[in-house]
């Protein structure tokens, strides 16, 4: 392809401060250079304003053929080098399908679907059910070999949550405590399906009206973490999403016990093992967002409370 058509690609400054607070500024800088190598590479012509999330630029572009594709850029780590195994291992079932992928960079090119028609857009309800039917899809499939496990992790967790206890108000030294026990006992079971670990409404897109993907349902995944472990692992994601809702029922207590009865409902997730996974993911968020320095934030608590019997 002729460097004369193809169109600037433009970084969005967000993305600039966010990548760089994650990864430093060097991967910022060489996006645009790496973003025209891969459109030679692939023959592509950028066919729209550039996207992004937290460290992802997102390109819509069109392929030789005049098909439309979205070429996806983003720094390589622990979270974000299994998204291209576990879209191929998927090939399409339920989630965004990979067209193309460099193993050097990380790049790769994904069928276009319509980021118009997000999932948190359509009724709360509705929404749960279909994310249920989607973590039952995607942990159909075995784990690649290779792909980073959940038992490993969750002895971290444990360790890490034990480590901080001492940190945490003398209230929430118990919570801190019964979290730490159950990770380390959910360890030594740790489900070896294929999970996104992401699956909230804003990671689920419409396929293109008259695309390829209109026939392979209603909904898409996009945007993996993924990991082989349990699927009572996925659900804290889509139990946290549009938390206001559940706030402003006045009993949130009351309104998560009910998402986690559809999404437990619609994913075909033993009750139990999905609470005490959840309960593990609690901890690994609070860990995540240094609370213990603060106690336990109230989302946390209330879900804890929700998971009880």
């Amino acid at each position: 392809m002729d460097d004369s058509s193809v169109h600037p690609v433009t970084v969005p400054r967000g993305l600039i401060e966010s990548v760089s607070g994650f990864f430093g500024p060097a991967w910022a800088r060489e996006l645009p250079a790496l973003a025209v190598r891969q459109l030679d590479l692939w023959d592509l012509t950028v066919a729209g304003e550039s996207m992004h999330g937290a460290v992802a630029l997102v390109v819509p572009v069109r392929r030789r053929d005049g098909t439309p594709a979205v070429l996806k850029l983003q720094p390589q780590d622990s979270e974000t080098e299994g998204e291209p195994v576990a879209l191929h291992a998927w090939g399409g079932d339920g989630a965004v399908r990979l067209l193309e992928h460099d193993p050097g960079t990380g790049a790769m090119l994904l069928e276009s679907l319509d980021a118009g028609r997000r999932l948190d857009e359509e009724p709360l309800e509705e929404a749960l059910t279909v994310i249920g039917g989607l973590i039952a899809r995607l942990s159909s499939h075995p784990a690649p070999e290779g792909m980073r496990g959940l038992g490993p992790m969750a002895l971290d967790i444990a360790e890490r949550g034990r480590a901080k206890i001492e940190r945490v108000g003398s209230e929430w030294r118990p919570v801190y405590e019964r979290w730490a026990a159950v990770a380390e006992e959910m360890a030594a079971q740790p489900g070896d399906r294929l999970l996104h670990w992401d699956l909230h409404f804003e990671n689920v897109l419409a396929p293109l009206d008259g695309s390829s993907a209109s026939g392979r349902g209603t909904w898409l995944a996009i945007d993996p973490k993924p990991l082989a472990g349990d699927p009572g692992f996925e659900l804290l994601s889509a139990l946290r999403n549009r938390w206001a809702d559940a706030e402003e029922t006045g009993d949130p207590v009351r309104a998560a016990r009910r998402r986690f009865d559809l999404l437990t409902e619609a994913a075909g997730i033993e009750r139990d093992r999905a609470r005490a996974w959840t309960r593990v993911r609690l901890l690994q968020d609070c860990l995540w967002m240094e609370a213990a320095r603060h106690g336990v934030p109230r989302f946390h608590a209330l879900m804890d409370h929700a998971m009880g019997e």
